[in-house]
């Protein structure tokens, strides 16, 4: 009997053992994580299989917000797989797990135990099963056995909304998926690989889908890491002060020396100082405790694919050793304590760097001006609308110049003013946002009437007051002035003035820039709960009234005031504060001669002319002028305005074989942005316009236009006399590319070709994510 109870027992636990088994369990062993090895032909992988990966996969899985997290811009994406939680969650109510790749897990196993599943086969090593158990090769395959359809717009059942349901099967989920969602295939939405892509990438899973070895850094190389690394750690207390400042403002930058732009570093924080294994110092936020005794500033070097949303290119030279050298060590003054790492100080510049010169810390944010901005708008920000519905959809930007500095007053001016410039990063995972955003607004408040007063004085002190208030560049630095557009939720920005004049403008100097910086760059956490997001985009009011007062405040007294009015239509409550307390209190400058009825008019063809030198010979300006033999045509389709603007796409790319590619931007107009809530309720699409430029701003296009330059003029005449739905689709069907368009991926990478060689120092893989299907 005991034998009979104990065979009993043992065919029960067998049977659920084999029934709690997957039969991809069952048929190939249980998985075992894969690591990153050198084993494999690298060579084919990196020349024959990668181009593919990214051309086709990475463009969809490159940001924080690629599908079930399956970021595919490098190759260790692969490896760590996919999850079914999102990074984006504008509900939740605690701070995120942090998921960021290379930096919040070392291993593959690691990955795994936060929740990360593969996509690549990790059972037993056969060709049967690297097809079947990989999620991967089952879901390309499944687009090849039920190909898109090749209708001009895809049914319903496609959902391509942002904030959608995600489908992120396991293997052990797939085949529940494909019966499901069969039209769902890999890539999703779009056309699927031509036969010698697809049999490319179906062999490579099939023997394994091997990575080889990780390109390595050339030996000549080696020596300006060592002298870079040597820079950023010297061992004084201003050294490290310095290089803590340096870091806070560069850890999102892809660096790179000066010959070897294809080769990119990030700039991280170690245990371990230079000659030795980085240990990276894994933080939330670059400021935040590193709990360690001492922090070194390394080199690591970034094998990750160029993303047009996450590429900022940063050249590491000698010039600017040299700069870097003369602005913060040349001058006399001293660091007699290092600020520590909590929440309070960390947070505010104002007054963990207080014993830094004021104007090297400006000078040092002017020299890359495009890139400090650029910051906030290709962070970790890859879906924006809560951060950029702040502003204006195409302004101008200029600064002040850092001459007007004066060392000694003007430190002691922000020190005095340190608690009134705390930013919202000091409250991390807050719960408490609308108390708390009470209380930055009377910071706020108090802090631009001190302001006022300040500059009043300072004002005071000049014998002429004329544009060499504003910077210039040095009449060679191409950063002089900037146009940032803003594309929905995502925006760019570049150098040079471009398009016709905008709505808005802003004037921004060192406190303002260093603020933008802490708010939405170092102090914002994707991760974050809803009430740490919201703080930040409320709180972003502030500085955009206040670059915009900034400029008004250059015009003649009496256009002021109905100035900022005539930009906060239907607000003009809200702005009265700020009139009353910071822009009826500064004094007039008379900065031109005004001699007409249209100052603000003035004033921008004044500044214009004014930063030209700087700008004349940029080739990042250059890249987006119209050629000469297109300017009559460009301008055509510029002056579209209005109803037909507004039925444009916010951003689309028009390629013109033989001339290159061209980005038709939209600007929405809006009575004001001056609220959170009700945007559509402040539309005033009978004030949209189009701006045409040269080469590719944006990193997320709509739509695809096709055009001859002979056709040119029809396809600016077609669109001119858009008025409704139905005649986009007409103009779609004409010179469009839509998503099931046979030819998409065709044009995609002559798209990217044309990218690449017109603007080959910021080029990169474009997103595909906002494409429509309209």
């Amino acid at each position: 009997m005991k034998k009979r109870t104990t065979a009993l027992l043992l065919f029960i636990l067998t049977g659920c053992a084999v029934i709690g088994a997957s039969s991809i369990d069952i048929e190939f062993g249980k998985p075992s994580p894969r690591e990153l090895s050198a084993g494999g032909d690298a060579s084919h992988y990196q020349q024959a299989v990668k181009p593919i990966i990214e051309t086709r996969c990475t463009v969809c899985h490159g940001c924080y917000d690629a599908p079930c997290q399956l970021k595919l811009d490098a190759d260790i994406g692969l490896l760590r797989g996919a999850s079914k939680e999102k990074v984006y969650n504008g509900t939740r109510l605690l701070g995120a797990e942090l998921t960021r790749l290379f930096t919040d897990a070392q291993s593959t196993a690691e990955w795994r135990d936060k929740g990360f599943y593969p996509v690549l086969n990790e059972r037993e090593d056969s060709a049967k099963a690297n097809l079947q158990a990989s999620a991967m090769a089952r879901i390309l395959k499944l687009k090849q056995a039920h190909p898109l359809p090749t209708q001009a717009v895809l049914p319903d059942s496609f959902d391509f909304s942002t904030d959608r349901e995600q489908y992120c099967p396991s293997i052990e989920e797939f085949d529940d998926f494909a019966e499901e969602k069969p039209l769902w295939g890999m890539p999703y939405g779009l056309p699927g690989l031509e036969q010698t892509e697809y049999e490319t990438l179906l062999t490579w899973l099939r023997q394994g889908a091997a990575l080889g070895a990780q390109p390595a850094i050339s030996a000549g190389l080696l020596d300006k890491i060592a002298r870079w690394e040597d820079f950023f750690n010297g061992p004084s207390l201003k050294a490290q002060l310095v290089n803590r400042y340096l870091y806070e403002h560069l850890f999102l930058a892809s660096l790179h020396f000066e010959a070897s732009p294809e080769t990119t570093f990030k700039l991280v924080r170690s245990s371990t100082p230079p000659g030795e294994p980085i240990e990276r110092i894994a933080t939330r936020r670059p400021f935040d405790d590193p709990k360690t005794e001492r922090v070194y500033y390394r080199l690591w070097h970034d094998p990750s694919s160029r993303l047009a949303k996450t590429y900022m290119p940063y050249t590491l030279s000698e010039a600017r050793m040299a700069n870097w050298q003369k602005w913060f060590y040349k001058e006399p003054y001293q660091v007699s304590k290092l600020p520590g790492y909590q929440p309070e100080t960390a947070a505010n510049p104002f007054d963990s760097f207080a014993q830094l010169p004021v104007d090297a810390r400006y000078r040092f944010l002017l020299d890359e001006a495009q890139f400090t901005i650029m910051n906030f708008i290709k962070g970790p920000v890859c879906r924006g609308q809560v951060a950029l519905n702040v502003i204006e959809d195409h302004f101008w930007v200029f600064f002040v110049s850092p001459d007007t500095i004066d060392p000694a007053t003007d430190n002691a001016f922000f020190q005095s003013n340190a608690e009134h410039l705390r930013l919202p990063a000091e409250a991390g995972n807050t719960f408490r946002p609308l108390s708390r955003w009470l209380e930055y607004a009377h910071l706020q408040e108090d802090y631009l009437k001190a302001k006022a007063q300040y500059v009043r004085k300072r004002v005071g002190t000049y014998k002429e007051i004329n544009l060499e208030l504003i910077w210039d560049g040095e009449q060679s630095n191409d950063n002089s002035a900037l146009t940032i557009f803003r594309h929905n939720d995502s925006a760019s920005v570049v150098r040079g003035l471009v398009g016709p004049e905008p709505k808005t403008s802003w004037l921004i100097d060192y406190p303002l820039l260093e603020r933008i910086h802490y708010l939405l760059v170092a102090g914002f956490d994707v991760y974050g709960n809803a009430s740490h997001q919201l703080l930040s985009r409320l709180y972003m009011d502030f500085l955009r009234i206040e670059g915009e007062m900034n400029f008004v405040a250059l015009l003649p007294k009496q256009a002021q005031d109905p100035q900022i009015k005539s930009w906060y239509r239907g607000a003009e409550d809200d702005i009265n504060t700020y009139l009353n307390r910071y822009l009826d209190n500064l004094p007039e400058v008379g900065l031109i001669d005004y001699r007409t009825e249209e100052p603000k008019t003035e004033l921008l063809q004044a500044l214009q002319k004014h930063v030209k030198p700087s700008q004349r010979d940029s080739k990042a300006i250059q890249a987006l002028t119209w050629p000469q033999e297109l300017k009559s045509e460009l301008a055509q389709l510029q002056a579209t305005q209005g109803t037909p603007a507004s039925i444009m796409p916010e951003a689309s790319l028009l390629l013109i074989p033989q001339q290159g590619v061209f980005s038709l931007l939209r600007t929405s107009a809006h009575s004001n942005v001056a609220s959170l809530l009700d945007e559509q309720d402040r539309r005033r699409p009978n004030e949209d316009r189009l701006v045409v430029t040269a080469g590719v701003v944006g990193a997320y296009p709509n739509t695809f236009w096709l055009v001859d330059q002979n056709q040119l003029p029809d396809f600016a005449r077609v669109m001119a006399q858009l008025g409704s739905e139905a005649d986009y689709r007409k103009l779609k069907a004409k010179y469009g590319i839509s998503r099931a368009d046979p030819n998409f991926w065709q044009i995609s990478d002559q798209i990217l070709t044309a990218y690449r060689q017109q603007q080959p120092r910021s080029a990169g893989l474009l997103d595909y994510n906002r494409l429509e299907n309209r």
